[in-house]
């Protein structure tokens, strides 16, 4: 029987990382890491990993769905998160129909991930959801 081994680096280089201070940082960043030929046809799930200064350690696109939904799995959620060592992450997914309204399996998920993250010291700050050029967020609305 063949073990692989799981590799988990660190760097703490002295390079200027970027920061977020609000969901439009966040929208940003995520918006530059979908695809403009896709954002309108299928659902994805990015994670974005921060520090304890809220610096970026990477953004990690966790799955990709058909054109209403994409499957979140929470233990690989927070596996990801755990490897780079991040303090804090920010969930997002798009709506490929453009409709920014919040569905109840977005809540019902965004409250087991802050559940979740509650037990490993992962503070979930944000769920971003967006579409083509807008965004809502469930930090500014209050339903985190």
């Amino acid at each position: 029987m063949n073990i692989s081994e799981i590799h988990v680096s660190y760097s703490n280089s002295k390079s200027e990382k970027l920061k977020i201070k609000n969901s439009q940082d966040s929208f940003n960043v995520l918006r530059a890491c979908w695809s403009d030929d896709t954002i309108e046809l299928q659902e994805e799930f990015k994670i974005l990993m921060l520090n304890r200064s809220n610096q970026i350690l990477g953004v990690y696109p966790l799955s990709k769905g058909g054109v209403s939904s994409t499957v979140v799995d929470a233990k690989l959620v927070f596996s990801v998160a755990l490897r780079c060592n991040a303090s804090s992450i920010i969930i997002a997914h798009n709506h490929p129909s453009g409709n920014l309204k919040l569905s109840e399996a977005d809540k019902v998920l965004t409250q087991k991930l802050k559940t979740a993250g509650k037990y490993l010291d992962i503070d979930l700050l944000d769920h971003i959801v967006l579409v083509k050029n807008d965004y809502v967020s469930f930090a500014d609305d209050g339903c985190l």
